[in-house]
């Protein structure tokens, strides 16, 4: 194993020394990068700053910054809910208690498994379960800073010379690997276990020492590297581990700032960690349980997860799956963890926990009161008729006129007038900061908003248009009272609106729940709702989008004062844009696919559509109260033909339509929308003969 460093060999790859095109300063960089080798040498020389550092911590209540909020790791907690990792080799619990090489090889070992569980785990979950893991694990040897197996390294005596665990990437040519190829390193060190008994100190000089080094010379083998996704990195992250308990540190900043002098190494990259480098330090929190597990879900392993998280967009980009998409998923599981249990609808509101009942379409509510259950009524925007609120998206700023307040249910939202056309109407919806959803169990603000934008956004991205789809018309975050001290670094300040989301769309309707309701819902507008709701779903299932929540507070019919009244199809944050997503679940309006496998099948949507019709039509839904009983009500009502009856006596196209859909309900066959959007098209009477009715995407 010994050998020279791989320094020269993972910076210098490739590029002869005698090379012309290579300048006096790229040289002096690769030089002081292999001249950058001992980290005991550099943590002297941050003797006098660790003492500073020690003297502020008795002062202050925390001389670094955390590398993340609480609210960031609630939020990629509920994504790595239906994750699994799995560490095999058990993380023995005497480590350091015993100077047995026996207990520190497999401690190794441990780490090693613990990495890779995580790294395998975050991929397949996040980028691919298709491709291969691009990723490998291996263990630091000191003497010459290149990477082994644990395994080979215990096999060769070399125990004793290993001072860090890492992931990098797979690279046959290079099994010793490549520094400017590292993604994170793991020090391995008994000197961190005070700092998890007093939150309030820090690692010791020598263990935060270490972890410094490594990250600064992650950071110079990434500037010297001519690798596309290694040369623009500025932020690097170390882990620090014992047999119990394990934290994160981050280390960014503008290395172009270090000077290069190459008769004091350690003094320059000392200076520069004190002057310019931004350091973030976790909390060190409990990793292994007493049988040498892992605890994936507490705050400790967390981090860790989360930190690799960040890593592996440094070299993977942008996840496949967001995090919002997989964090989505918590308020199906716990929708249908209700529905095991046969509980009620439970929502958090702000003056406790309630529990809705759906009887009919309208739920009844019976208040449980709930003391641990609050919502600051100052961290909700509340809105007044007549102000104007400004939002601030990638390119500009935009302001908005509130005209009217809605509610539906127990979601608000606002009918708003932009500043420059005060003629105009939009829909204006107001989410909320991750901090207030109280734990993410009523994710439905995020739904409308956050989701509904992204869903949206998509749309526009693959040119789908149509008057009976929602248009996209502005997001962004809103624009609080008073200064704004957000970090530069991201997140939000201390005011309580910093970072709310805003969606505005266009048309503005009346529901169909509320024409219903007002008995303006006649067999006319039952056969345009249907048509210009079929022509919405085959507008986004050419995209291959399928909408999941169709039900009467989502469609809106537009009267524009122009020709004839027309039926929008909003409410898309349920939407399925692929395979991974679920649709929401609703005892009266779901299909029965979605019911029985929490999926869509391609007549799902229309079956919707039907259960819909048929609420409209007048006939009151039965008290649901359990899938078990919805699915009989189904079963039932289709046998009986009492579902097509009914809607036979508004229109018998409307029936032959629940026909049709009835005959597809489960089966992979596609829907044929042009045939039925004919059909109805034939049977809508409009006032102009000649006037053609859109039915193109």
């Amino acid at each position: 194993m010994e050998g020279v460093s791989p320094d020269q060999e993972s910076v210098g790859s490739g590029t002869k020394r005698s090379s012309v095109s290579s300048g006096s300063k790229s040289r002096n960089r690769k030089e002081f990068f292999n001249r950058f080798s001992d980290s005991e040498l550099f943590t002297v020389k941050l003797e006098d700053w660790f003492q500073e550092v020690s003297e502020s911590s008795r002062t202050k209540k925390s001389v670094f910054d955390v590398p993340f909020e609480l609210i960031d790791l609630q939020k990629f907690d509920y994504a790595l809910e239906g994750i699994s990792f799995q560490q095999l080799i058990r993380m023995p619990s005497t480590l350091y208690a015993s100077a047995s090489d026996g207990v520190e090889a497999t401690s190794y070992l441990a780490v090693e498994d613990f990495l890779h569980a995580s790294v395998k785990g975050l991929w397949e979950a996040f980028w691919s379960q298709d491709q291969p893991m691009p990723f490998t694990v291996g263990c630091l040897y000191r003497n010459n800073l290149k990477f082994y197996q644990a395994e080979k390294a215990i096999a060769t005596g070399k125990l004793e010379g290993l001072s860090a665990a890492g992931v990098l990437l797979k690279n046959a040519r290079h099994p010793h690997g490549k520094w400017d190829q590292i993604l994170t390193l793991a020090v391995l060190s008994p000197d961190i276990g005070n700092h998890a008994v007093d939150h309030e100190s820090y690692p010791s000089p020598s263990v935060l020492g270490e972890a410094l080094f490594y990250a600064v010379r992650m950071l110079l083998s990434r500037s010297l590297s001519k690798s596309n996704y290694s040369s623009g990195l500025n932020s690097v992250f170390v882990f620090l581990f014992n047999s119990w308990y394990g934290g994160v540190i981050k280390v960014e900043g503008d290395l172009s700032r270090l000077e290069f002098d190459l008769n004091n190494v350690y003094e320059c990259a000392a200076e520069w960690i004190k002057r310019y480098a931004t350091i973030s330090v976790s909390s060190i929190d409990r990793i292994w349980n007493e049988l040498g597990n892992a605890n994936w879900g507490d705050i400790g392993a967390l981090q860790i997860l989360f930190a690799t998280f960040h890593c592996i967009m440094q070299f993977a980009g942008v996840p496949k799956h967001s995090i919002e998409d997989l964090a989505a998923d918590h308020s199906s599981r716990l929708q249908t963890r209700r529905v095991e249990r046969e509980l009620g609808d439970v929502r958090v509101n702000g003056n406790g926990l309630f529990r809705f009942q759906q009887k009919s379409v309208s739920p009844e509510i019976l208040e449980v009161q709930e003391d641990s259950i609050k919502v600051k009524s100052e961290e909700i925007v509340k809105l007044k008729v007549g102000s104007v609120l400004w939002l601030e998206d990638s390119n500009s700023q935009k302001g908005y006129q509130i005209n009217e307040l809605l509610i539906w249910g127990e979601l608000q939202f606002y009918i708003a007038s932009p500043v420059e056309e005060p003629g105009k109407s939009l829909f204006l919806y107001v989410g909320s900061r991750i901090s207030q959803l109280e734990a993410w169990e009523d994710m439905n603000l995020w739904y409308q908003v956050q989701r509904q934008t992204r869903v949206l956004t998509v749309m526009k991205q693959k040119g789908l248009s149509s008057k009976y789809l929602p248009q996209l018309c502005a997001s962004g975050r809103i624009i609080h009272p008073g200064q704004c001290r957000r970090p530069s670094s991201g997140g939000n300040c201390d005011h309580p609106w910093c970072g709310t989301p805003i969606l505005v769309t266009s048309p503005v309707g009346e529901t169909v729940a509320d024409m219903v309701n007002g008995g303006r819902f006649s067999s006319e507008e039952a056969l345009r709702c249907c048509h210009d709701c079929l022509s919405a779903l085959s507008t986004a299932a050419s995209a291959g989008i399928r909408h999941g929540d169709i039900r009467p507070e989502n469609v809106i019919c537009v009267r524009s004062g122009v020709g004839q009244p027309y039926f929008v199809l909003i409410g898309w944050g349920h939407a399925i844009l692929e395979d991974r997503d679920r649709p929401a679940l609703n005892l009266h309006f779901s299909s029965t696919f979605a019911l029985q496998e929490g999926k869509l099948c391609s007549a799902s949507d229309a079956e919707s559509l039907v259960y819909m019709l048929y609420y409209a039509s007048g006939d009151a839904f039965p008290d649901l109260d359990s899938v078990e009983g919805a699915l009989l009500w189904r079963e039932t009502s289709w046998s009986r033909r009492s579902i097509q009856q009914k809607l036979g006596d508004m229109s018998t196209v409307l029936k032959a339509f629940a026909d049709y859909v009835d005959s597809l309900c489960g089966t992979p066959y596609p829907m044929d929308y042009d045939i039925w959007l004919r059909r109805l098209k034939r049977n809508i009477h409009d006032e102009d003969p000649g006037k053609e009715i859109d039915t193109s995407g």
